[in-house]
C-alpha cells in the first residue's frame, strides 16, 4: 500500500491511470516546467543584453586613404634619423596633396581603430611632430584631444588631431571662395564686415558701411552689386583681417589661406545679379545667413535651392540671435532642419555648437555631401562667432593638388563685368601726385590703356562712405 502511494505520488506512468490527484499533480509538473523553461529564457536574455552593454565595440575611424592630406599616426615617440626623413618626406607629401594643409590624427592605427596614446607618449609624439614640421617649414595647431576608454581593464588614453599648415611664403596660397547668399535684410553683408574688419556692430548697421559700392545701397543698407572681401589665416591658425592690415596686399603675405567671400544681393529684383554671381566666380562653398527672428522668408528657399542646382556645398549660419529669444532661435533651426529632410534637399542638418562640433562639421562638410552644418551667432553680441571662424579655418580644399595642376595649365581668362563712368582715385597717389587731394581739382587728369586712347577726368566729388575711405584711403571720385 505505501509502495502504490508513493509511486503513485511519484511515477508519471500511474498518474496517467488515476483521473484524480494524479492530473492535479501532472498539471502542477506542467505549469512548474513552463515557468522555469521561461525563467530560463528570460535569464539568458538578460544576460546577452548584459555582455552586449559590458563588451562596447572599439570606435573606429574610416581606413587610411593613400591619396589626401589626413594621415594617421599610432606614435611618433624617439624615432631614428632614417625614420625622421622618411616622416618629414610623408608630411611633405600630405601638404602637397592638401595644397599647403594636412590634418594628422595621432594615436590611430592605419586601419582607422583608435588606439590612443598616455600622457607621455602623446607629449613625444607631438614634439616629434613639431619637428617634422619646421624641418619642411610648417607649424602645427592642436584641434582637439579626445579620450578613449572602450576596455575597463586599461587606463583611458587620449587621442589628438593636428593641422599642419604651411608658412607663408611667396609661393600660391590656399585661397577658398565663398558665395553669401541669403534673404534681404538677413545681415549678410554686416556678418562679413565685422568678420573682414574684426569689430562688432553696433546694431545698427555699422559694419556694413564698408562694403557698399554705391550710394544707394548706403542709404537703404541693401546690397544690389557683387562684392568681395577676404579674411586670412595664419599658419597657426590665427585671424588676419582689416584691424591688423592696412591693404589687402599685406593681408595676402601674413596668411598661409585665404577666403574670399562674394558678397550677393538678397533682394529679389537683384536676383539675376545674384544667379551671375553664383555662375561667373565658381565659388567653392555657399554661405547662406538665415535670420533667426525672420526665419525662411523671402529668397532663402530661391537661394538654397540655387546652390543645389549648382551643386555648390553650402552651409547654412543663423544670425542676429541677439535679437529674439532662445525659443525662437531653437525654432528657426528646426524649421531648416525641416526643410533640408525634405525629398528635395535629402540633407544630413549639422548644428554646430561648440568647438568640437566645428572641427566635425568643418571635415565631414567636405567628405559627404549630404552633411549641412547649422551655426547660430551674433554680430552684435559676438556670441559663436568664434566657431564661425574655426569652421573656416579647418575648411579644406575640394580640389587637391593634382586638379589644382591641370587648372593651372589652362589658359588664364579674365572677366570685365562693368563699364566704369565713374571711378574712385586713391588718396595716397594723389598725395604724392600734388601734396593733397584738395588741388586736384585744378590740375587737369586723364586715363587711358596701353592703345593710347584717354580720357580726361571732368570733376572731382567727395567719397560717399566714410567706411570705404578708412578701408582703401579712398579721397574722391571723378567723373569722365
Amino acid at each position: 500500500m505505501v509502495d502504490l502511494s508513493e509511486s503513485g505520488a511519484v511515477s508519471p506512468g500511474h498518474s496517467r491511470h488515476g483521473p484524480g490527484s494524479g492530473s492535479g499533480n501532472n498539471g502542477k509538473k506542467t505549469s512548474k516546467k513552463s515557468r522555469t523553461r521561461r525563467g530560463k529564457r528570460g535569464r539568458r536574455r538578460r544576460n546577452k543584453k548584459n555582455n552586449r552593454n559590458n563588451k562596447t565595440p572599439p570606435p573606429y575611424l574610416p581606413p587610411e586613404a593613400e591619396e589626401g592630406n589626413i594621415e594617421y599616426k599610432l606614435k611618433l615617440v624617439n624615432p631614428t634619423q632614417y625614420r625622421f626623413e622618411h616622416l618629414a618626406t610623408q608630411l611633405k607629401w600630405r601638404l602637397q596633396e592638401g595644397r599647403g594643409e594636412a590634418v594628422y590624427q595621432i594615436g590611430v592605427e592605419d586601419n582607422g581603430l583608435l588606439v590612443g596614446l598616455t600622457e607621455a607618449d602623446m607629449k613625444a609624439s607631438l614634439k616629434t611632430l613639431k619637428r617634422m614640421a619646421e624641418k619642411v617649414g610648417a607649424d602645427i595647431t592642436l584641434l582637439r584631444e579626445r579620450e578613449v576608454d572602450y576596455d575597463l581593464d586599461r587606463n583611458t588614453r587620449k587621442i589628438a588631431e593636428v593641422l599642419v599648415r604651411k608658412v607663408p611664403d611667396d609661393q600660391q596660397f590656399l585661397d577658398l571662395r565663398v558665395a553669401v547668399l541669403g534673404n534681404v535684410d538677413s545681415g549678410k553683408s554686416t556678418l562679413l564686415g565685422v568678420l573682414t574688419q574684426g569689430e562688432l556692430d553696433n546694431g545698427r548697421g555699422r559694419a556694413r558701411l564698408n562694403l557698399f559700392r554705391h550710394l544707394h545701397e548706403i542709404q537703404t543698407g541693401r546690397t544690389s552689386s557683387i562684392s568681395f572681401e577676404i579674411l586670412g589665416f595664419n599658419s597657426k591658425g590665427e585671424v588676419v583681417n582689416y584691424s591688423e592690415s592696412r591693404t589687402a596686399e599685406e593681408i595676402c603675405e601674413s596668411s598661409s589661406k585665404m577666403i574670399t567671400f562674394i558678397d550677393l544681393a538678397g533682394h529679389h529684383k537683384y536676383l539675376k545679379t545674384t544667379i551671375f554671381g553664383l555662375t561667373s566666380y565658381c565659388p567653392d562653398f555657399a554661405m547662406l545667413v538665415v535670420s533667426a527672428n525672420t526665419g525662411i522668408a523671402g529668397t532663402t528657399r530661391e537661394h538654397l535651392g540655387l546652390a543645389m542646382a549648382l551643386k555648390v556645398p553650402i552651409f547654412i549660419v543663423v544670425s542676429k540671435v541677439d535679437l529674439c529669444s532662445r525659443g525662437t532661435v531653437e525654432r528657426t533651426v528646426r524649421q531648416l532642419e525641416r526643410v533640408l529632410k525634405q525629398p528635395g534637399c535629402n540633407k544630413v542638418p549639422m548644428v554646430v555648437s561648440n568647438p568640437d562640433d566645428a572641427v566635425t562639421a568643418a571635415q565631414q562638410f567636405t567628405q559627404s555631401s549630404c552633411i549641412t552644418p547649422i551655426l547660430t551667432l551674433s554680430t552684435v553680441s559676438g556670441e559663436s562667432l568664434d566657431l564661425l571662424k574655426v569652421f573656416l579655418n579647418i575648411l579644406p580644399p575640394l580640389s587637391n593638388s593634382k586638379e589644382q595642376e591641370e587648372l593651372m595649365q589652362q589658359l588664364t581668362e579674365f572677366q570685365v563685368n562693368y563699364e566704369f563712368t565713374q571711378f574712385t582715385v586713391l588718396g595716397r597717389w594723389l598725395e604724392e601726385l600734388c601734396g593733397t587731394a584738395e588741388c586736384v581739382g585744378a590740375r587737369r587728369l586723364v586715363v587711358g590703356s596701353t592703345s593710347g586712347r584717354f580720357l580726361e577726368v571732368g570733376s572731382i566729388q567727395e567719397p560717399l562712405g566714410l567706411g570705404a575711405e578708412r578701408r582703401t584711403g579712398a579721397a574722391g571720385s571723378g567723373k569722365l
